[in-house]
């Protein structure tokens, strides 16, 4: 089963068709069926290692500003209780604890799988990163998750490998800084090289200013420890870059990306929204 990392940016994505969204629905029509959905979403940053294990985990809009129309969205996708037990299995020694009410199914999940699997009909659950955990900690608990892939379970994950809302400038709709495009080319060169040396990241000049909070970048770490447990690489399913200082850059594992360029870049935010970490 592959496994992917999607560059999620703005909330928005969830109801425009630009070709982040596009090539996020390609890949969704690429993969064999999975018989569950796990994904390590960057909206879910607590001091602990859990996983959703409720049977109907509720749609949550963790952000504020955006029009009614993001807040109707809904994705009734079932969940998979059992899976939680495979998870902790499968990452011993780590502890993992079941959630059973407090979390669900947050934008950074949603906003992706809206496009990727739009029928909602495969179960979800989600893996939330242990802020209190240094980088080489999520890159080996991602490596731990491969015998998962071998039973039918496509691991997702969603951040941003360049993620600084403070420095969001509205009018670069579809560019990147320079400091942004220095770390995201970084980032590729070792995706698509040496993975796993992707928690070096930490040291290039820019890391600073590209991951000034370390909750989007972290999924790409368990993307990176399952392509070295597969000793395999990554393929850029799609790139680019929102506002300056976001990059919308979208990793594979085990399946090539085909962006169409001939879309529009991701859609413009609205004037209500300000540079917060709630909201993107």
């Amino acid at each position: 089963m592959p496994a992917v990392f999607f560059g999620h940016g703005t909330p928005m994505n969830a109801l425009e068709v630009n070709r982040y969204t596009a090539a996020w629905r390609a890949f969704g029509r690429s993969v064999p069926r999975p018989r569950a959905i796990l994904v390590v979403s960057a909206h879910w940053y607590i001091g602990a290692t859990a996983v959703t294990a409720m049977p109907r985990p509720r749609t949550i809009h963790d952000f504020y500003g955006f029009p009614q129309e993001l807040f109707d969205v809904r994705y009734p996708a079932p969940g998979l209780p059992e899976l939680a037990e495979e998870i902790s299995d499968v990452v011993h020694p780590t502890w993992v604890g079941a959630d059973v009410d407090s979390w669900g199914i947050d934008h950074g999940t949603w906003s992706v799988l809206v496009h990727a699997f739009p029928e909602a009909d495969i179960p979800v659950v989600q893996l939330s990163i242990n802020a209190f955990k240094g980088l080489d900690h999520h890159l080996e608990l991602g490596a731990r998750l491969a015998p998962l892939r071998e039973r039918g379970v496509l691991v997702v994950t969603s951040g941003n490998v360049v993620h600084n809302l403070g420095g969001v400038d509205r009018r670069l709709v579809d560019q990147g800084f320079d400091w942004a495009q220095r770390f995201d080319e970084a980032a590729k060169a070792t995706m698509l090289g040496t993975p796993t040396e992707a928690g070096r990241l930490d040291g290039h000049r820019d890391f600073g200013l590209a991951v000034p909070t370390p909750d989007h970048f972290i999924p790409l770490l368990y993307l990176a420890g399952l392509a070295g447990a597969a000793d395999a690489t990554a393929d850029v399913l799609v790139d680019g870059y929102a506002y300056g200082s976001l990059s919308m850059t979208a990793y594979t594992l085990g399946l090539s990306g085909h962006a169409d360029r001939s879309l529009p870049g991701v859609p413009t935010l609205p004037d209500a929204v300000p540079a917060d970490s709630t909201n993107l």
